[in-house]
């Protein structure tokens, strides 16, 4: 199901049902009169993620946090099932549950056996990652767990009556510090800031090497990961594909000793299939397409290899700050500030007027017409790459942003929200 039917079902579904638990959830606590007092270290601890790869990486942070502070606590990640190799690969979460969300009778049918198995586990503490989904709240809910965190948002306040307890969204704030606030309002004291370095198996490296060597890949050359994709979560992240072909030749034509591997997911492929078949076929040797052939593993042991990676706001970039990669981010509708805050990102970011989107617009102003990311030029890309390829020492965090922008080029304003 794409995100958009998502979002769609989650509104037209998701909001009445919240209403009714709201009024519920309200009634029973005046009749039952629970303790939520959390003076207690909690037993079992469910942190609730679905969308997004790159937000479940900046959470490892907070579940480090957790298990540092409650080591004998068991801990439970509820998230969509294509998360579900992310989440086994992080040793902190010891259970992780799925929905399947690619249909609306699977999503009912593994939401159900989620209930079964969250009653049955008997939860203590039920930490709701989600900011507007209204699936994730009633789902909190349902879970009848004792303590339910979740943020608050003055557009879905909606949400107030559901949860125990409620932190407020703050979108100028680090993501991961965001999610962390969560561990300190559950009594956390020591924090863990730092995102979680995966490993990388010697069978990973070996598979990653015999699936690269029919596509003529250098193993003696030194490589740029290039990931020219955004997920549909949030399209308008994507520098133009144009503006990815023309990086890719001048950045071969200035090294000829050096590789450039394209990336992304099975559902990516035609998309970045498109991009490698615009390059100079002069510079096609020095280019391979990985795009739908690795899986999750490989894709992180392909980036810890690197000698750069070039990025749009997206999960891979998030792998890649892990794994302490140097990093060019393209930054559009969300801000560097907020998710881009790595020793090793070297962002791009325009800062027009209505820019940072995310969090304040589920359907962005500008319907598409991604100003934030038309006016990153390829020249300042291609400078920052050759500099970050000739400096090998890693050097501070550089944010190029300008003053806010408040017109576009033809001096038309930003910003302007439609009625329709």
């Amino acid at each position: 199901m794409k995100t958009s039917s998502k979002v769609i079902v989650d509104t037209i579904i998701g909001r009445p049902l919240v209403f009714l638990l709201n009024l519920a959830a309200r009634m029973l606590g005046q009749i039952l009169r629970p303790n939520h007092s959390l003076y207690h270290a909690p037993k079992k601890i469910v942190v609730c993620k679905f969308l997004g790869m790159g937000s479940i990486v900046q959470a490892t942070p907070l579940l480090q946090t957790l298990k540092k502070n409650f080591p004998s606590t068991k801990l439970i990640f509820v998230t969509s099932k294509t998360n579900r190799k992310l989440l086994e690969m992080l040793p902190m979460v010891d259970k992780v549950l799925v929905v399947d969300d690619s249909g609306m009778f699977a999503t009912l049918a593994t939401t159900m056996q989620l209930l079964f198995n969250l009653w049955k586990e008997k939860i203590d503490l039920h930490i709701d990652l989600e900011t507007y989904s209204y699936y994730s709240t009633a789902l909190s809910t349902m879970s009848c767990t004792r303590n339910r965190f979740g943020f608050y948002r003055k557009g879905v306040n909606i949400r107030m009556g559901v949860y125990t307890h409620m932190m407020f969204f703050n979108a100028r704030a680090p993501i991961s510090q965001v999610y962390l606030q969560m561990a300190r309002l559950a009594g956390c004291k020591e924090i863990v800031n730092s995102i979680y370095k995966f490993e990388i198996r010697d069978e990973v490296k070996r598979t990653l090497s015999e699936k690269l060597r029919p596509m003529n890949f250098k193993t003696d050359k030194k490589y740029v990961v290039i990931n020219p994709n955004a997920s549909d979560l949030r399209i308008e992240r994507r520098w133009a594909k144009e503006n990815f072909v023309t990086l890719i030749n001048r950045l071969a034509s200035s090294s000829s000793e050096m590789q450039f591997v394209l990336i992304g997911a099975a559902n990516e492929a035609d998309y970045v299939t498109s991009v490698f078949a615009k390059v100079d076929e002069q510079y096609k040797p020095s280019l391979i397409n990985t795009a739908g052939k690795l899986n999750l593993e490989e894709l992180i042991a392909l980036i810890d290899a690197c000698a750069l990676m070039v990025s749009n706001d997206t999960g891979p970039m998030h792998l890649s700050f892990a794994l302490n990669k140097p990093t060019v981010a393209l930054f559009g509708p969300c801000s560097p500030q907020q998710y881009g805050l790595s020793e090793n990102a070297f962002s791009i970011y325009k800062n027009i007027y209505c820019s940072p989107c995310v969090h304040e617009f589920i359907t962005p102003p500008c319907k598409g017409d991604n100003q934030c990311m038309k006016q990153i030029k390829i020249e300042e890309v291609f400078n920052l790459c050759m500099a970050r390829l000739k400096e090998s020492e890693r050097g501070a965090q550089s944010i190029i942003a300008q003053p806010i922008t408040f017109l576009k080029e033809d001096n038309t304003a930003l910003g302007i929200v439609s009625r329709n």
